[in-house]
């Protein structure tokens, strides 16, 4: 069951980065935001209440709903879709990969869980695999002012991604499971954005040509609510430090997409930086040997 949700967030978040680029072409990058997790939301809740599946939440699992919402479904995308105006989507890729690491470094801050050797070694291969991988597009980069404006959104972006994940594992200990805390969050997430363009004087536009709503349906019904979703169950199950080791793979599915629609060529190094994404997927999820205990030999008198 988990290869199962694993693969499938993997294949769904790796295929969302064509849709997204439909999405910021004539609507406000806040509003198509807002329009997607308004539209995720409603599909939850649909589901969720005639079917007796909406759980019910007290003060404290709405309040981590809302910081959720905040952390997952608004600022995390504002800052990834803003970094993409300053830097290349490959770049804002491999920041987004490192999430495996601060998952790890959230974990042991929040829950004092301890940083298995193995999740880190994974993580560093996962991480330099992704720097083969997108080696052309980094090397072309150059430090200008926009270069760091764009690497701290997308870091900041990533902090957020990885703090919803602790909060998503706060809800799950005490019993809230992810299609309750998502469609809250997202109905959170939305209405806070739609608070922001009010407040910006964004107009509220919206694009009846085919491929936006098209991207917009499936961003928000495989995207969000089938993708956050298997993704947040596996946070509850496997932690966030080895369920985040997604976020490395799935660049992987993006580029091999890119490669078909949009031309991408694969190089020597990209395939070795490929190679080493595989091994760190594989070190992360090995189950570390346990260790036996020789029982003492007791020796027969004399």
């Amino acid at each position: 069951m988990n290869l199962t949700l694993y693969l499938l967030t993997v294949l769904i978040w790796g295929t969302t980065w064509i849709a997204i680029k439909f999405q910021i072409e004539s609507v406000a990058i806040s509003l198509s935001i807002a329009y997607r997790f308004a539209l995720a939301a409603l599909v939850l809740f649909v589901f969720l209440i005639p079917t007796g599946r909406l759980q019910s939440l007290d003060r404290r699992g709405q309040a981590l709903c809302m910081a959720q919402g905040v952390c997952l479904f608004c600022l995390n995308f504002i800052c990834f879709y803003s970094a993409s105006q300053y830097i290349a989507s490959g770049l804002i890729a491999v920041v987004f990969s490192t999430a495996t690491l601060w998952n790890a470094l959230n974990a042991r801050l929040w829950f004092k869980q301890t940083i298995a050797t193995n999740v880190l070694v994974g993580g560093a291969l996962g991480l330099l695999g992704l720097g083969l991988l997108f080696w052309p597009e980094l090397g072309e980069h150059t430090a200008s002012h926009e270069t760091w404006l764009g690497l701290g959104f997308s870091l900041l972006g990533t902090l957020c991604f990885s703090a919803g994940n602790m909060i998503s594992s706060l809800q799950q200990r005490t019993g809230v499971r992810p299609l309750t805390s998502n469609a809250w969050s997202m109905l959170y997430g939305a209405l806070i954005l739609l608070a922001v363009c009010l407040v910006q004087g964004v107009p509220f536009t919206f694009d009846v040509n085919a491929r936006y709503i098209g991207s917009l349906v499936y961003l928000a019904i495989p995207g969000s609510v089938i993708g956050f979703t298997a993704y947040l169950t596996l946070v509850g199950r496997l932690g966030a430090e080895r369920a985040a080791y997604c976020t490395v793979l799935f660049p992987v599915v993006a580029l091999n997409i890119s490669a078909w629609v949009e031309g991408y060529q694969w190089t020597l190094p990209a395939l070795g930086g490929l190679v080493l994404v595989l091994l760190g997927n594989i070190l992360v999820f090995r189950k570390p040997k346990a260790v036996v205990l020789a029982k003492p030999v007791l020796s027969a008198g004399r």
